[in-house]
């Protein structure tokens, strides 16, 4: 038997000033990135280095026409995995000083 369970769809995100083009750069900032750290690794990496540029072109052009033009269905990446590499952050830090490693 298969069971199917329709979400509702997520609410629209709220509008502030200056929130389009802050996603706009935080739309081009993700790939952006993605490449840079591909560019670091020293080791050969045949197709897959072209593979991943072209791939984040696509993915950057499509996040910039949602920040830009459907501003209100866009979220934050840096909001979303920010909170996520913050909250890995003091959970080192903490474990860092409950062993007396810190300073």
């Amino acid at each position: 038997m298969w069971l199917l369970v329709a979400r509702e769809p997520r609410a629209n995100a709220p509008y502030w000033t200056g929130r389009r083009w802050l996603a706009a750069i935080d739309a081009a900032a993700w790939p952006l990135f993605w490449v840079l750290l591909l560019r670091q690794i020293d080791a050969p990496v045949g197709i897959v280095g072209p593979m991943v540029v072209a791939f984040a072109l696509l993915f950057s052009v499509e996040r910039v026409h949602r920040a830009v033009w459907v501003n209100h269905r866009y979220w934050f990446t840096t909001w979303r995995w920010g909170r996520i590499a913050i909250a890995l952050m003091v959970i080192g830090m903490v474990l860092k000083l409950a062993t007396g490693q810190g300073a």
